[in-house]
């Protein structure tokens, strides 16, 4: 379940089941109730590291809480990127060849950028709206939303389009562009597979962004880890 504003912070600044890892664009989903999962991927820009882990619980059944973040190494020095703090709940869950929808508000910080305010950073909200055709094998998640920049003392607005193909029980292929209303977007493909179904997920994609450098892309590999439900 990503936090879609979260990373268009991220990406901007450095260049920067479940729709989740390895698609930035949120789908209408939460964890299951009662229930925990961590996503984390290494990310590969020129050299450029970026380390995320980004733990989420749904204690009540229907409130997402995610508290997580990012260190990035360069030079071979290390320092912590970014901070996430988000809440999601769903107005209606996604059904199969039916949508979903719901509403995602978070707060994202890059302590690097300001030391001596090392919790100063950006509010976001965005709403994530789900589509499933043919019984789940294409789904399709819109997101929309915006953000306040702190650092322009401007509201950014914040867009996704993403999709995510069965092509096996334990195989995805998935495709999105994302953006913000100033700049020019991003695109990402990759692949999901599923080493223990709804439990344990690898995934690896190319990014880049439209109307740049090849030297603009890059290359992530990432674990997505659920429990069983802790409370019945």
């Amino acid at each position: 379940m990503r936090t879609l504003a979260a990373l268009l912070t991220m990406l901007t600044a450095t260049h920067a089941v479940h729709a989740a890892r390895p698609l930035i664009t949120d789908d209408a989903r939460t964890v299951d109730a009662h229930a925990c999962q961590v996503e984390s991927w290494v990310r590969d820009n020129r050299g450029n590291r970026e380390f995320w882990a980004l733990p989420a619980c749904n204690f009540t059944g229907n409130l997402e809480l995610t508290l997580g973040g990012g260190k990035t190494r360069e030079s071979g020095t290390t320092e912590t990127s970014d901070v996430v703090v988000q809440g999601k709940t769903l107005f209606k869950p996604l059904d199969t060849n039916g949508y979903g929808i719901g509403l995602a508000v978070g707060y994202n910080a890059r302590p690097a950028d300001n030391p001596e305010r090392k919790l100063l950073g950006n509010p976001y909200f965005y709403v994530p709206i789900s589509f499933s055709f043919k019984d789940d094998i294409f789904v399709l998640h819109t997101n929309v939303g915006a953000r306040h920049a702190r650092d322009q003392g401007k509201a950014l607005g914040t867009w996704g389009i993403g999709s995510e193909t069965k092509l096996s029980d334990r195989t995805y292929i998935i495709a999105e562009t994302f953006g913000e209303t100033r700049g020019n977007p991003s695109f990402q493909v990759g692949v999901r597979f599923w080493i223990v179904p709804n439990h344990v997920q690898v995934d690896t994609t190319y990014g880049n962004r439209f109307g740049t450098q090849t030297d603009n892309h890059w290359i992530s590999i990432g674990m997505r880890l659920l429990t069983v439900p802790f409370l019945k």
